[in-house]
């Protein structure tokens, strides 16, 4: 439909499909009575004629915006995590990086009896950047399933947060510094879990060079009832992976080694250091969707293996085999 205005034409402004669908309704049910010969049962109601036509619009105006806001969280996050560098998250040690996935990890292991204990889920689970700088995660408490004896359950439930402090990606100098604060809840039963909650202050950085990227955090944990019994667990992970190529199927490839040390202040281990050493390899990120254009989009799929190993005489379990699958989005 085109308007005249002092002899110019001018194009209307496009009508919105809530409105189209509304005159399409009404337009129908106007048809139908015209064909008629007998008088309507019931006298026309253009209340209801409206409200019936509402319905039929309100589907997909609602689709619309749910799809409009999904879209612009996505941007938001992609955004965030821009300017920080691209690595793959270890195996073990978390990473300064700010991260969105779901995450499980499986860990078989033996403790100092030589049983093995499986522990489903390790305390991962959603990780989610609801804020520019900001991400928190919302972590599954762990299964045990044991063979020595002991009985099999649920650990405790454990949160985290993360707020990056300062970044610079691939192209303006690889590197990152965040600080974490957890905390656990004593939810675990048969003796699965502490007796008491616990908040850990880390620090993380990380620097990359090329295809290599070192990532270095410090914590300790502090725990809010019997300190004096449980003592402070002080946590120093350090990790280097070398990414195998920029393009290709080698970029998708990241193995590592990874050192994991806590030294224990009070509580039954006072004095006591253990130290692991992990080897192990990351595959990922594999796209799982692509935009219009082919480009990847933020669905994927990471999968890796490792195994810790004691180098120390003290060692609360030895030999853990890791398991790790998450999908970042």
């Amino acid at each position: 439909m085109r308007t005249r205005l002092r002899g110019s034409e001018v194009q209307s402004p496009p009508r919105s499909r809530i409105f189209i669908q509304l005159e399409t309704a009404i337009d129908t049910i106007s048809f139908a009575q015209n064909r008629c010969h007998d008088p309507p049962i019931f006298p026309p109601r253009p209340d209801l004629v409206l409200l019936a036509a509402s319905t039929l619009a309100l589907p997909p105006l609602l689709s619309a915006q749910q799809e409009s806001w999904w879209t612009h969280y996505e941007d938001r996050v992609t955004a965030t995590q821009k300017p920080a560098p691209h690595w793959i998250t270890p195996l073990v040690t978390v990473t300064p990086r700010l991260e969105q996935e779901f995450r499980t990890d499986f860990v078989h292991q033996y403790n100092p009896a030589a049983r093995a204990v499986w522990n489903y889920g390790n305390s991962k689970g959603l990780e989610i950047i609801p804020f520019s700088r900001v991400e928190l995660l919302f972590n599954v408490p762990p299964f045990f399933n044991r063979t020595n004896g002991e009985s099999d359950g649920f650990g405790d439930v454990s949160f985290n947060s993360k707020f990056r402090i300062f970044s610079r990606n691939e192209e303006s100098g690889s590197a990152i510094v965040t600080a974490f604060f957890a905390a656990t809840i004593p939810t675990g039963k048969n003796g699965n879990g502490s007796c008491c909650a616990t908040v850990t202050p880390t620090f993380a950085v990380g620097k990359g060079s090329g295809q290599l990227a070192l990532e270095s955090t410090a914590g300790g944990s502090l725990p809010i009832t019997n300190s004096k019994g449980l003592g402070h667990t002080i946590t120093w992970n350090n990790v280097a992976q070398y990414r195998l190529a920029k393009t290709g199927v080698g970029r998708l490839f990241w193995p590592e080694l990874e050192a994991n040390t806590s030294f224990y202040k009070g509580g039954s281990d006072d004095g006591d250091i253990a130290t692991f050493l992990t080897p192990g390899l990351i595959l990922g990120r594999v796209p799982l969707s692509h935009d219009g254009s082919g480009k990847p989009g933020r669905l994927g799929l990471t999968i890796g293996a490792g195994e810790q190993i004691a180098v120390t005489h003290f060692h609360p379990d030895n030999h853990a085999l890791v398991l790790t699958a998450r999908i970042p989005f």
